[in-house]
């Protein structure tokens, strides 16, 4: 790609966020666009817009932006809990690493880089020439300059780890001082039991009750069984999307819709009243979720919910062998009551099993697949390799402005319309594997987005650009990182409510994925040393890698069991805190219904249609 090419890119990509910065503060002001763009506000009755045809209303306006970095963490902490006061210390961790990497390349390297004359070019035409002659390639073989880079590998490295311990320092403290200020939370004194062992004549809810009754005697409070609910949800869903059909049938009180044919999709049969229709399948529908509520009871499945009267006792039972055969009462942490995610309880473990295979060769083949579009990207930005799949475009890729657009912002355009599609992808993979928590999905979902990214745009551009035609790639592996270093250097708190709380924990996997980009950049600085005929450069970054590994190692023993459990002194003192509450007793209460599945509750449907926009579902009993 060209300079010239890049700048084109930048221009376009600048230009479109600056309309669609435009467009976003009009229409965030517009009442008619609150659902969309203040959903937070809107269901907290907090949306104050005014009239909607003011003339301010139609002026562009950017104060938003000032406001949405102006609340504190307190603030934050406050309204959306801890996990957005990560989020946002992950994306200042972000700016900072990337503002330290601008700042060295941009006014150390690259300047160094253009000076080089390994690549032999004219300098004469800026714009026109390719970005290689501002990257380490065009640095002579042997030149002393290259010890520039090396140093920058090195002060780079130390600024990033000293980044990642400070984050990692200040996140688990803060994560502790979250836990002592919050009000008691029903997955802290709560542990998800499996394996229940079968015993004749009695149920699973009896076998907890005095298995429970009988070993933790003086702290144990109550449990919810896990029934087999799919049939029940399944009605539920159906009677919602009729209900959703009467209602917008009566919110458009059009004659010529409300009547109808019986048979053959509205179109032969019997006229009939849709209305009067809907109505009475509905009341059939709710006889049969009663029905079947009635008889799910005995459907139980070997898991249940048994929550205790102090945090210490639910982390002894979830960390402690509890049966003599460990394949029986398996206990966890239980996730919060917003995060159990219901349909993989009753999934037998041929099941799981099963779907676990199915994930793990999706996974492969979308990352396969996905070699189609990168390999086209790749193809955009070198116009001589596009001349030679269509040479019947060789006449228009010659118009200057047409070959910039096509190399310089096409490609990224492609590639990030393909790659839209992978997070929504990872997260329906990761919803069936098992996991009995939203937030263990979501994670789930961001490590495989994760190695899907790192092998697909990076490893498989690289291979697709250059390194893909170089069969020693494959055949000679102590030589990839010789390989790389030559392929590389060439195409490199008004909307979100929060539904869940996990404390921080995807911090660590922020820390995991930089530690491995560190290190990949230590592989490829050592294959750049050698290649550029510096083996003493190279040879002196070997321990840089070994080095980090080593931080990354006192890391995980000094912070990672902070986000795996709270600690006993933490626990135990915040237990004796609770018992001075004089609300303890009510929590208590609504701690043994907590866990209950979110379909065992009776439901009724409202005939309002003004309440379009609200829950269809109304529960009239915890």
């Amino acid at each position: 790609m060209i300079l010239s090419a890049l700048l084109t890119s930048v221009g376009i990509n600048v230009a479109l966020c600056l309309l669609f910065l435009i467009l976003y503060s009009i229409l965030k002001r517009k009442q008619s666009y609150a659902n969309i763009y203040l959903p937070r506000l809107v269901s907290e009755g907090k949306s104050q817009l005014g009239d909607e045809y003011s003339f301010e209303r139609i002026l562009p306006s950017v104060n938003w932006v000032k406001r949405a970095w102006q609340p504190s963490e307190e603030e934050l902490l406050a309204n959306s809990g801890f996990d957005a006061v990560v989020f946002m210390r992950i994306i200042t961790f972000g700016l900072r690493v990337f503002g330290v990497a601008a700042i060295i390349g941009i006014c150390v390297l690259v300047p160094f880089n253009y000076m080089g004359n390994q690549l032999n070019m004219d300098f004469t035409d800026l714009p026109n020439k390719s970005l290689e002659s501002f990257s380490i390639s065009n640095v002579d073989d042997g030149s002393n300059r290259l010890w520039i880079h090396f140093c920058a590998v090195y002060v780079f490295t130390a600024v990033v780890c000293y980044y990642l311990y400070s984050e990692y320092d200040y996140i688990s403290c803060k994560r502790i001082g979250y836990f002592y200020s919050s009000k008691p939370q029903p997955h802290q004194f709560t542990v998800l039991v499996r394996s229940i062992p079968k015993s004749s004549g009695s149920s699973f809810s009896d076998r907890v009750e005095s298995f429970f009754t009988e070993y933790y005697g003086s702290t144990y409070l109550s449990h919810s069984m896990v029934r087999r609910t799919s049939k029940l949800k399944g009605l539920i869903n159906n009677a919602d999307k009729l209900y959703r059909r009467l209602v917008h049938l009566k919110s458009k009180n059009d004659t010529q819709q409300r009547f109808g044919r019986a048979s053959f999709m509205g179109l032969f049969g019997k006229r009939v009243d849709r209305l009067d229709s809907y109505e009475k399948k509905l009341e059939d529908m709710e006889d049969n979720v009663r029905t079947e509520r009635s008889t799910i009871a005995g459907k139980e499945v070997p898991a249940a919910f048994v929550s205790f009267k102090s945090r210490f006792s639910a982390a002894i039972a979830s960390h402690i062998q509890q049966g003599v055969k460990p394949t029986e009462w398996i206990t966890e942490p239980a996730p919060d009551p917003k995060d159990v995610y219901w349909p993989f309880f009753s999934a037998s473990f041929l099941k799981k099993w099963m779907c676990n295979i199915a994930v793990i060769v999706a996974c492969v083949l979308i990352t396969i697949l996905f070699l189609i579009p990168v390999i086209i990207v790749q193809g955009l930005t070198h116009l001589e390799q596009l001349e030679i799949w269509f040479p019947f475009l060789k006449g228009i890729l010659n118009i200057k402005i047409i070959s910039q657009v096509i190399t310089g912002y096409l490609p990224s355009l492609i590639l990030e319309m393909f790659l839209s599609f992978v997070p929504p992808v990872m997260v329906v993979l990761s919803s069936i594997q098992g996991y009995i928590a939203l937030s263990q999905i979501e994670k789930s979902a961001c490590i495989k987005v994760l190695w899907f990214f790192i092998w697909n745009i990076f490893f498989a551009n690289v291979l697709s650009g250059s390194a893909l035609y170089r069969v020693e790639f494959f055949l000679e592996p102590k030589r990839i990182p010789e390989i790389l270093a030559v392929a590389v250097p060439g195409q490199l708190l008004n909307v979100y409510a929060p539904k869940f709380e996990t404390g921080g924990k995807f911090w660590p996997v922020v820390h995991d994925s930089t530690i491995f980009s560190l290190i990949l950049m230590h592989v490829i600085a050592i294959g750049i040393f050698g290649l550029k005929k510096v083996p003493l450069a190279s040879s002196l970054t070997i321990p840089l890698p070994i080095l980090t590994l080593v931080f990354n190692s006192y890391c995980q023993r000094r912070f990672l069991p902070m986000f795996k459990s709270y600690p006993a002194e933490c626990l135990i003192n915040k237990d004796r805190h609770d018992q001075r509450d004089p609300t303890i007793a009510s929590f208590y209460d609504k701690l043994a219904t907590a866990y209950q599945d979110p379909a065992m509750n009776s439901v009724r449907y409202s005939g309002n249609s003004d309440r379009i926009n609200s829950p269809l579902l109304h529960s009239v009993e915890n």
